[in-house]
């Protein structure tokens, strides 16, 4: 929180200390420069910035773009708070919103300094052309970047992924916590976060689709009644189910014999669960079989080196 409120302050003092430069260079009688050097300056904002006023700024100027200023930063916080509260009707709504809001930023922040500039007395025609010229320039080298953005629109209406889903890309397993314009962020278990270009998410796997099963195996010695012991779980899972129901979404289930290993005989056993809680799931049906077989004497086996001493 202290982080958000810092960052939000520090873009307040970059804008205040913006719109002064600009105040400033628009107005070169205000600065402490040589008479010479004022006239050189004044000259130049009206060759290259096509000043149509007398090129003075006056103080219904300042106030006029500070009220301006303060009505765009009203309106997108509006758009924000409207957003907002559509994204909270379902994931694929938030996701799509948060979207929109991060355009909205970039819109807002480009309208901003044009309008702004208006008000100073620039040309807007000719903020516009250079824009159009500076765009069509940076477009040939920031093909990455148009890749980012319309793969990540894709990825919003087409739906393959949504704020909140848990997918697993390349060796990285996490919750997406944010969609935006250009970029993906996705954090793990750790609370780390990777922040991924859009355009460089292929092959990836959403968990949070369909129902997770977390799963575990244990061994039963040979001498084990094979048939007793699965009545036995049968009989036992339901108390399982309803000791856990936070974590279980149905009694977990015996799947058989997996293996007749070395020291004994593999069952397995699993559970439906939410993605996000599969490892916590895991390990819970993992000491439910162990605390189970305890009570009822099931040996479970391990390893044992059998020597034999000859005559």
């Amino acid at each position: 929180m202290k982080k958000k409120k810092k960052k939000s302050s520090r873009s307040i003092v970059g804008a205040v200390i913006a719109v002064i430069l600009t105040i400033l260079l628009l107005n070169p009688a205000w600065l402490p420069l040589p008479a010479a050097t004022k006239e050189n300056l004044a000259e130049l904002e009206k060759t290259h910035f096509l000043i149509e006023r007398s090129g003075r700024i006056t103080l219904a100027h300042v106030l006029t773009l500070i009220l301006a200023i303060c009505v765009l930063w009203l309106a997108y916080q509006l758009v924000k708070l409207i957003l907002g509260a559509i994204g909270k009707r379902n994931a694929h709504a938030g996701t799509v919103t948060a979207m929109i809001t991060g355009a909205a930023r970039y819109l807002a922040v480009i309208f901003g300094v044009i309008w702004g500039l208006s008000i100073l007395g620039v040309d807007s025609t000719a903020v516009l052309a250079g824009v159009g010229i500076i765009g069509l320039v940076l477009g040939f080298g920031a093909q990455s970047l148009i890749e980012d953005v319309i793969t990540g629109l894709f990825i919003i209406f087409e739906g393959k992924y949504s704020i909140g889903d848990i997918i697993v890309l390349d060796d990285f397993r996490g919750i997406v916590r944010d969609i935006g314009v250009r970029t993906t962020t996705i954090e793990d278990a750790g609370y780390n976060l990777k922040v991924v270009n859009n355009s460089d998410i292929r092959n990836f796997q959403n968990r949070s689709c369909k129902t997770s099963l977390a799963a575990c195996e244990v061994s039963v010695s040979y001498d084990t009644d094979l048939p007793e012991l699965e009545k036995l779980i049968s009989e036992s899972m339901p108390d399982m189910y309803l000791a856990h129901k936070d974590l279980y979404l149905a009694p977990p289930r015996c799947l058989g014999v997996t293996q007749l290993a070395d020291s004994g005989v593999n069952l397995k056993f699993v559970v439906d669960v939410k993605e996000e809680n599969i490892f916590v799931a895991q390990r819970a049906l993992t000491r439910d079989i162990r605390v189970l077989f305890a009570e009822k004497g099931v040996e479970i086996p391990f390893p044992q080196v059998v020597v034999h001493k000859g005559d």
